[in-house]
């Protein structure tokens, strides 16, 4: 039984569109979505910021910040880099493909502080302190990081939004995918579906299996 998910509200979508300059304004099938966190603050423009500093024509469609609110930073048809591959199909795998950046610090190192015994501190990998209610600890290493800074509920409720919008719009299959967080040869394949950074490299750790996104793309049908 479909889930009852909320339609999107496009007049809800903050634009803060790239230059023309720095993404591509071609039009290509689109097959697969690409779920990222962005390694940064909750700040949504200081993430377009940092793209927007390079001539790299490097970025995702979407970013959504920890409050939940989507960011449009170019249509959804056209296409960035946003892969980064050794494969000969790189160009292709990112032109098929819409990428969607969760903003989160992602992989935290803890600290344990030598006169509070049991009271760790935790520290994204530019030395920001992460709240501890923000923390999630796994069951075991994911990516060589046992934690990570959660995913909140106001960004999953969007992404499960964003993402069935994205689905339907474009006819990509919301199957649950249980290889999409390992190197998934049907993500590098350009099978159709829904995968996160690590389906297609090794040496990265967006996005983690945290339960609670997990839930969010398996209730998408």
């Amino acid at each position: 039984m479909k889930t009852n998910i909320p339609k999107l509200d496009t007049s809800k979508i903050v634009q803060v569109r790239l230059k023309e300059t720095q993404y591509y304004m071609e039009e290509h099938p689109k097959k697969q979505i690409v779920l990222h966190h962005t390694v940064s603050n909750g700040n949504a423009k200081n993430v377009l910021s940092c793209w927007a500093s390079t001539p790299a024509k490097v970025g995702t469609a979407f970013i959504i910040d920890r409050e939940g609110v989507i960011h449009q930073c170019f249509s959804s048809k056209h296409w960035a880099h946003h892969l980064g591959t050794k494969s000969k199909m790189n160009k292709q795998l990112n032109q098929e493909s819409i990428g969607i950046e969760l903003c989160s610090w992602g992989p935290l190192a803890r600290k344990e502080n030598p006169m509070l015994k049991g009271s760790p501190k935790f520290f994204s990998s530019t030395g920001t302190e992460i709240p501890k209610q923000e923390v999630v600890k796994l069951e075991k290493p994911f990516r060589g990081h046992l934690y990570f800074q959660e995913y909140t509920s106001s960004q999953l409720k969007s992404l499960q939004i964003l993402v069935n919008y994205i689905c339907e719009t474009y006819n990509i299959p919301k199957t649950y995918n249980t290889d999409m967080w390992e190197y998934s040869g049907m993500a590098m394949n350009g099978n159709p579906g829904i995968y996160t950074h690590v389906s297609y490299r090794k040496d990265k750790s967006d996005c983690f299996p945290q339960i609670e996104l997990i839930k969010t793309i398996q209730n998408l049908i």
